[in-house]
C-alpha cells in the first residue's frame, strides 16, 4: 500500500495521514471549499476539490471519490469515522473498483449497523443484552403489553438510530402512544426507516465500551475499556481510560463478551463494542462501531498503540503483531471534546473565526485538530473544534493535567467548551468516580459557570491587589534606600 486518500476532513484526516506518513505512505487528500485552506489540505501529498461546503455536495460523494482515486493511483481508503465511514454500499463500491478499503466488510457493517441484526447477531454467542422485544414492533397495544411485562419505566428506540435520534424514555403506560408515535416519526425523518424496538430503561446506566482489533487471520484482542458517561443530547463529551469503576474481573469479562461480538460478524479491523453499566456492574450489549472512534486517543495513550497504524496493516493483510497477554494499561488518559459551542446556551453551536488559537503544551498533553488561528468554524459540519487529552501515571494526576491544559488553551472569538470541561474536572462526583449517564441533567447549570468565573474574578483580583500591594511596598523600600544613600553620600563629601 503505497499511496492512502482519507475520505474525511479535518482532526481525523490529520491524524490519519500523521500514521501513515511515519509508515511512509503517500496520501490523498479531499476537501470542500469551504475548506480549501485546511491544515489536511496542507499536509497531504496530493488534494481533491470535490465539490461545494455542503456534505451532500462534497463529503458525501462516494462515486466522485473513488473515480479520482483510480485517476490518482490509490491503493486504499481510510474514511475516518462519520461521513462514508458506515456506508456498506461505499464499502462495496471500494472494493469493486480494487481499491482497499480500510476497514470492516460491507457484511459487518450491515450487520451491526441496524440495532436489531445486531442483537440477533450477538445471541448466538450469548451475549447479555438488556430484556426487550425480539424484533421491530409497530402494533401499539401489542407494544404495550410487551412494555407492561418488562416494567416501565421503558425505551422505544429506533433501529436504524444513533446519536439519541428516534429514542424515548417511557415512564408510565398512559403516555406510551404518544411516545411511541414520536420515535417512529423521528425515526423516519433521521433514517429513512420507522422500525423501532422496545427495551428495559436501566436506571443510572454509564456508558462504557471495549475498542477491539481483528485481522483476517482469525485473530482478535481488545484493548480495554473507555469510559464515556459525561454526555449532553446523548452526545459524548468527555471520555477517559479506564472507567474508575470497572475491575479486573469485569474488564475481563466485557473484553472476552466485545471478542464475542466481534466474531459473530466476522469482524475485521478496528472497532469499538459498547455496552449499558448498570449501578451493580452488570454489563449489557448495546451496538458495535464499525470504524474508529473520535475517543479513540486515550485508548493509545494508555496502551501505547497507534490504532490507525494497525488499521492500515490489518487492511493490507497482515497479522496482529502482539497478543491479548503482551497488552496492558500504562497509567491513566483523559480526553475532552472541544466544541464550538455555548454551554451556558444549552449547548448551541457556535460559529465565527478563531481570532486567537494557541494550544496547550507540556507533559502528558495531546491535541488532535484541524484548525489554526485566523480559521472560520465552517457552520456545514459538526462544530468539534479538536480532542484534547492528558495522560498522567493515575487519574488525579490525568485530570489535573487536563484542568492545567484547558486553562492554558487560549481560543478567542467564538465560544467553547473549555469552561464547561474544567466544571467536570473540578465537580466532586466525576473526581469520586460517582456518575452516569445523567451527569449534566443532575450536576450541572450554566449559572454555575458564571459562578465559578465570579470566584476566579475574585482571586484574580486579591491576587493583583496583593501584587500590586506589595510592588508598592518595594518601590517604598528602594526609594527609602535610596534616600538613605543619597544622605550618606552627601555627608561623606
Amino acid at each position: 500500500m503505497q499511496k492512502i486518500l482519507v475520505a474525511n476532513r479535518g482532526e481525523i484526516a490529520l491524524r490519519v495521514m500523521k500514521s501513515a506518513r511515519e509508515m511512509g505512505i503517500k496520501t490523498v487528500a479531499v476537501y470542500s471549499e469551504a475548506d480549501r485552506n485546511a491544515p489536511h489540505v496542507k499536509y497531504a501529498d496530493e488534494a481533491v476539490l470535490l465539490g461545494p461546503p455542503a456534505s451532500a455536495q462534497s463529503y458525501l460523494l462516494g462515486d466522485k471519490i473513488i473515480k479520482k482515486c483510480l485517476e490518482l493511483g490509490v491503493d486504499g481508503i481510510h474514511p475516518g469515522y462519520g461521513f462514508l465511514s458506515e456506508n456498506a454500499e461505499f464499502a462495496d463500491k471500494v472494493e469493486q473498483a480494487g481499491i482497499t478499503f480500510i476497514g470492516p466488510s460491507s457484511d459487518s457493517m450491515r450487520v451491526m449497523g441496524d440495532k436489531l441484526s445486531a442483537k440477533e447477531a450477538a445471541k448466538k454467542f450469548n451475549i447479555p443484552l438488556v430484556p426487550g422485544t425480539e424484533g421491530a414492533i409497530d402494533d401499539i397495544e401489542e407494544a404495550k403489553r410487551i412494555s407492561a411485562e418488562i416494567g416501565f419505566p421503558i425505551m422505544i428506540k429506533a433501529s436504524a438510530g444513533g446519536g439519541g435520534k428516534g429514542m424515548r424514555i417511557v415512564e408510565n403506560a398512559e403516555e406510551f402512544e404518544e411516545q411511541m408515535q414520536l420515535a417512529i416519526n423521528e425515526a423516519v425523518s433521521s433514517f429513512g426507516n420507522g422500525a423501532v424496538f422496545i427495551e428495559k430503561y436501566v436506571g443510572s446506566p454509564r456508558h462504557i465500551e471495549i475498542q477491539v482489533l481483528c485481522d483476517k487471520h482469525g485473530n482478535g484482542v481488545h484493548l480495554f475499556e473507555r469510559e464515556c458517561s459525561i454526555q449532553r443530547r446523548h452526545q459524548k463529551v468527555i471520555e477517559e481510560a479506564p472507567s474508575a469503576v470497572v475491575t479486573e474481573e469485569v474488564r475481563a469479562a466485557m473484553g472476552k463478551t466485545a471478542l464475542d461480538v466481534a466474531r459473530s460478524c466476522n469482524y475485521v479491523g478496528a472497532g469499538t463494542v459498547e455496552f449499558i453499566f448498570d449501578q451493580d456492574h452488570n454489563f449489557f450489549f448495546l451496538e458495535m462501531n464499525t470504524r474508529l472512534q473520535v475517543e479513540h486517543p486515550v485508548t493509545e495513550m494508555i496502551t501505547g498503540v497507534d490504532l490507525v497504524k494497525e488499521q492500515i496493516k490489518v487492511a493490507r493483510g497482515e497479522k496482529l503483531s502482539f497478543n491479548q497477554e503482551d497488552l496492558s494499561i500504562n497509567g491513566h488518559a483523559v480526553e475532552v471534546r472541544v466544541y464550538a459551542e455555548n454551554p451556558r446556551e444549552n449547548f448551541l453551536p457556535d460559529i465565527g473565526t478563531l481570532q486567537v488559537y494557541d494550544r496547550p503544551h507540556g507533559p502528558g498533553v495531546r491535541v488532535d485538530d484541524g484548525f489554526e488561528e485566523g480559521m472560520e468554524i465552517p457552520i456545514y459540519y459538526d462544530p468539534m473544534i479538536s480532542k484534547l487529552i492528558t495522560h498522567g501515571k493515575n487519574r488525579e494526576e490525568a485530570i489535573q493535567r487536563m484542568i492545567r491544559a484547558c486553562e492554558d488553551y487560549r481560543i478567542v472569538g467564538i465560544q467553547t467548551t473549555l469552561d464547561f470541561a474544567v466544571f467536570v474536572m473540578n465537580n466532586p462526583h466525576f473526581v469520586s468516580g460517582d456518575f452516569d449517564t445523567h451527569f449534566v441533567a443532575k450536576h450541572f447549570a450554566p449559572s454555575m459557570l458564571d459562578r465559578t468565573n465570579e470566584e476566579e474574578a475574585k482571586i484574580a483580583a486579591m491576587a493583583l491587589a496583593y501584587f500590586l500591594e506589595n510592588k508598592r511596598s518595594k518601590n517604598k523600600v528602594i526609594q527609602n534606600e535610596g534616600a538613605r544613600s543619597k544622605w550618606k553620600t552627601n555627608r561623606t563629601s
